[in-house]
Parts: C-alpha cells; structure tokens; sequence
C-alpha cells in the first residue's frame, strides 16, 4: 500500500466512525467536496500535507492523532 492509499484509508476510517460522508468531511474542514473527492479518486497519486492537515483540523484531530494508525505501520518502501 501507498502512503496517499493509505492516507485515503484512514480518512474513509474517520469518517465511517463518525457516521459521516466524504462531502461533509469537506464541508467542515474548509475545501470543496470536489478536491475530497478528488483526493479519494486511485488515479491522483499525490496529497499535501496542507490538505491532510485542513482534513484533520475539520475532524478535530491532531496530525499525530492521525498518522498514528496501524494503516501507516506497514507501508511500502517509497525508495525504489
């Protein structure tokens, strides 16, 4: 798994936790539900770290809170 997929996965995660939809994730951390959606879609292969953070900052969490996943445990070398 990559980090974006995985990136993807903890949010997805989050939000099924919170009985919320990927619109209203965009919705309360201040970007358009397009870029959201966006981010979900397997083509993009890259997402800021501003965007992750507006994402936290929407579900009141920590950037640590967030990477301290077991999602991001076993990811795949980058350096190939």
């Amino acid at each position: 798994m990559s980090v974006k997929d995985a990136v993807v996965v903890r949010f997805l995660e989050l939000c099924q936790e919170r009985h919320m939809r990927v619109n209203e994730l965009a919705n309360l951390s201040g970007v358009t539900p397009s870029t959201a959606y966006s981010m979900m879609d397997e083509t993009r292969r890259d997402i800021s770290i501003t965007t992750i953070k507006k994402f936290c900052d929407g579900l009141d969490i920590s950037l640590g809170e967030f990477f301290a996943a077991p999602v991001f445990d076993e990811l795949e070398q980058e350096i190939k």
